[in-house]
């Protein structure tokens, strides 16, 4: 998988992705803007766009990473609970703080991610000599109390049509002054890039990480919260986007290996370039209408889970 091949056709979807809307905009508009054309692609486009590569990089690039403290290849932050609790971050801090600034709801939702990935890692130490299918099992029966318990109370609050929305991820929504909190996330994978090779050795296991000097719990604790702040700022600002930092992880290890630093540029690209691809079958597909990222990745990403999971049979 040569990263070249993936930079371009990131190049060439995101040019596509910039021209397709209801709003008529071509690559030789850009010579001649006006200012209704120019207010779409600065205060529409541009910004989607911008998510699109952002969430796909950070959601493909925590899923590595959980694979790797994890030592499991499918687990990643929707199949451990990681992004129903940061849901349920999202709920209290509507309970609670109804008025609250994004940033606020962001930092809550960080909270409560990093207790439910805590409290999976924790489950995990327990169940670690299972097969390892059994444990992205445990994860989503995890994730799926979490959410019991966020849809009871948002029943209870009245509250379950703002939770939903949370729950469903969609880029149709994303407009200049809605999206910039997603950039948080960057800083978070120039640390988990800095740190790669810390991560590869703590997934080795702690009696190993310990033989080489590597201090293993802060190690693993600065991982969860790269995944909890990460999972935080993308289900607030785009939603959850399901299998996502579960197959790009695998696909790229299967031509990569399990080196964590060298697979993080090509996980980042393929992640990039597999959620722009969606993006613009969903736009299409049904055009001017369009499908939603969450509905087309979790179709397109449960076809390629399932093939991940027969490929694995074959070869035991």
């Amino acid at each position: 998988m040569r990263k070249r091949y993936l930079v371009i056709a990131l190049v060439v979807l995101s040019v596509i992705s910039l021209f397709i809307g209801v709003k008529e905009l071509s690559l030789l508009d850009l010579f001649h803007l006006t200012e209704d054309k120019t207010q779409t692609l600065y205060i529409s486009r541009i910004p989607r766009l911008m998510s699109i590569i952002i969430a796909g990089m950070s959601m493909s690039i925590v899923g590595l990473m959980m694979q790797q403290l994890s030592r499991n290849r499918f687990v990643s932050p929707t199949t451990a609970g990681t992004m129903d609790s940061a849901k349920f971050g999202v709920l209290v801090a509507l309970m609670i703080f109804p008025t609250a600034t994004p940033l606020i709801k962001m930092s809550i939702a960080f909270l409560f991610a990093l207790l439910g990935t805590y409290i999976f890692m924790k489950i995990l130490d327990r169940v670690k000599f299972k097969d390892a299918i059994f444990i992205p099992l445990v994860g989503l029966m995890f994730g799926s109390i979490v959410s019991s318990i966020t849809t009871f109370f948002a029943y209870k609050h009245d509250l379950i049509q703002n939770i939903s929305s949370w729950m469903h991820g969609d880029f149709s929504m994303t407009i200049q002054g809605q999206y910039e909190l997603i950039y948080l996330s960057v800083p978070a994978l120039v640390v988990a890039y800095l740190f790669a090779n810390r991560f590869t050795v703590a997934g080795m296991g702690e009696e190993f990480s310990h033989n080489l000097g590597l201090k293993y719990k802060q190690v693993v604790n600065l991982g969860l919260v790269i995944v909890a702040l990460v999972s935080a700022v993308v289900l607030l600002t785009v939603g959850t986007i399901p299998f996502l930092g579960l197959i790009i992880p695998n696909i790229v290890t299967i031509y990569q290996g399990d080196n964590l630093k060298k697979n993080l540029p090509h996980t980042a690209l393929l992640g990039a370039v597999f959620v722009l691809a969606c993006d613009i079958i969903g736009r299409l597909i049904i055009y001017p209408y369009e499908i939603s990222i969450g509905l087309t990745v979790g179709v397109i990403g449960s076809i390629i889970f399932i093939y991940l999971l027969m490929r694995r049979k074959a070869y035991q």
